[in-house]
């Protein structure tokens, strides 16, 4: 096992190295492409989806799965995250930039002030109206995505 594996943490830009490293040396940038490694990584959700699949709501931390059942959601998230990294990558995106930006724009998107505790999506809030209490309103319906 390599010293990397070993580590606390692994970055984003480690797995994007070791997964160039892994399709040259089997030859499989030729099969790269966006498409191709978009259509796997939804094949990879499924998998993952089916994980899930009529077990309801599971309890935070999975105190109730077996160890095989855990390694098994681990092997799943685990192809997600490689087909997505690998994706950003042969798109020229750089994913870990992105998702800060993103959080940055959700956190725009949602003020604490008047999202916290709510499953509502970011349309369905009307900062722009106040209540009789001054209070910004929010539309009772729909989720957040």
């Amino acid at each position: 096992m390599s010293s990397a594996m070993e580590e606390e943490g692994v970055s984003l830009e480690e797995l994007k190295k070791r997964m160039a490293e892994f399709a040259k040396e089997r030859d499989w940038d030729q099969f790269h492409s966006p498409r191709n490694l978009l259509l796997a990584l939804v094949g990879e959700v499924g998998e993952l989806s089916e994980i899930f699949q009529w077990r309801g709501e599971v309890e935070r931390g999975l105190p109730d799965w077996k160890d095989e059942e855990k390694q098994h959601l681990g092997e799943e998230l685990s192809d997600v995250l490689l087909y997505l990294v690998r994706l950003s990558d042969i798109c020229g995106v750089d994913l870990g930039k992105a998702a800060l930006r993103k959080m940055e724009l959700n956190a725009i998107k949602y003020p604490v002030g008047i999202c916290k505790g709510s499953s509502k999506k970011h349309t369905l809030f009307h900062a722009d109206k106040s209540d009789a209490n001054g209070d910004i309103a929010a539309v009772d319906q729909g989720h957040r995505q």
